[in-house]
């Protein structure tokens, strides 16, 4: 096994968990909501009324901080990530993922955020379905493909 030193980013990784984590937290204590993606996203399909505002606002708010971050963080300190993959894969993976989520009836955030540190056992086996799955297909895609 080789470490790519260079994309090797357990600081920032460190700090975004953390920033996960507390966000997750204080969402919960606010509002009462767990802070899954996808049901926030999902909540908005139909929409209800008077529970949109907070739903838009708050995916506006994921959508603008990549700006934000560029704006605030020097150039040299930004890495731009690599995908080996093509544009319809991409595509294929986020429906599948999409679908995956609606079926597991949560995301990794939800789940694995804040589905594990409630102690939900629905959670730990979403979790354990959707990490081992993850493993299978990188050894799948690999070492046999």
């Amino acid at each position: 096994m080789n470490i790519d030193w260079a994309h090797f980013t357990p600081f920032a990784s460190m700090a975004g968990g953390i920033i996960l984590g507390v966000a997750s937290a204080i969402f919960i204590l606010v509002n009462g909501r767990i802070l899954g993606i996808s049901g926030i996203l999902g909540g908005l399909l139909p929409p209800k009324v008077g529970d949109t505002s907070w739903r838009v606002t708050f995916l506006l708010g994921m959508l603008a901080a990549p700006t934000v971050f560029h704006a605030l963080v020097p150039a040299q300190y930004i890495t731009a990530p690599r995908m080996d993959a093509s544009g319809w894969m991409v595509i294929a993976a986020g429906l599948l993922v999409g679908i995956g989520t609606r079926y597991a009836s949560g995301c990794t955030s939800g789940h694995g955020v804040c589905g594990l540190s409630r102690l939900s056992p629905r959670s730990l086996v979403a979790t354990l379905s959707f990490m081992g799955a993850g493993f299978v297909m990188v050894y799948v895609l690999r070492h046999i493909l």
